[in-house]
Order: structure tokens, then sequence, then C-alpha cells
């Protein structure tokens, strides 16, 4: 496999794992902004909720501006980070909410363009405990 299709490098890693910490960061402090700019603005970007499918930066940066900052406070229990190649990779988190039972569940496909790292797809799920 070509350096340009390794799986898992370091500097990668790193570059993602930075971008997914400052999405972590703005999504608990309703940072509608950095939210909306960590998405890939285009029609094909998707957004699977937990109680609302959104298809296109255009509706998923309506949900966020119409959304409650109340109750966005959460603690990551896992992260699974992997990188395919130098612009390509899926992050997945299992969350907890205080005084929630359920665990919750994300995944991320970002991808690396000229501006920065994006999130392409997203889906967030609850799983009983």
């Amino acid at each position: 496999m070509s350096p340009s299709h390794a799986v898992d490098l370091p500097e990668v890693l790193d570059e993602v794992r930075a971008a997914c910490s400052r999405y972590e960061r703005a999504l608990v402090g309703n940072d509608v902004a950095t939210l909306d700019e960590l998405f890939w603005r285009d029609p094909r970007t998707l957004r699977y909720g937990t109680g609302e499918n959104l298809y296109g930066h255009d509706e998923i940066a309506a949900f966020r501006a119409a959304r409650s900052p109340s109750g966005l406070a959460r603690s990551v229990r896992r992260c699974s980070l992997c990188s395919f190649g130098r612009d390509f990779a899926v992050c997945n988190i299992e969350f907890v909410r205080d005084g929630d039972p359920r665990i919750g569940r994300q995944s991320q496909t970002w991808v690396r363009f000229p501006h920065g790292w994006r999130v392409v797809a997203a889906h967030v799920s609850w799983m009983q405990p």
C-alpha cells in the first residue's frame, strides 16, 4: 500500500482528532458558527439525528440555529478514530448525559478539503442501557 493510501497515518490522525475535539467543544458549547463551519457546505451533506433526517448543509444549519442550547452537555466514554490515506477519516464515539441511562452514539465521516477537514455525513442515535 502506498503512503497516500496508508491507514492511520499518525499526522492525519492528529489532524482529525483536533477537528473532532473542536467539533465536540462547539457542540456542548452551542457554538453554532463553528458547527456550521465544520460541516461541508454542500447539498449532499447529511446528518441523521435522533429525531430528524437532515439533507444538505442548509437543513443542518437551520436545525442547529433553531435547537435549544440547553441539555447539550455530555461525556465521551469512548472514541474510535480511523483514517484512510491523507484525506478521509471516520470518527465514532459513545457518550452519556447526566441523568440519562441511555448510551449515545455518534458517527462522522470526515474529508479533507482545501479549506480543511469537514464532516460530510453524520449520524446520532441512542441505545437503551
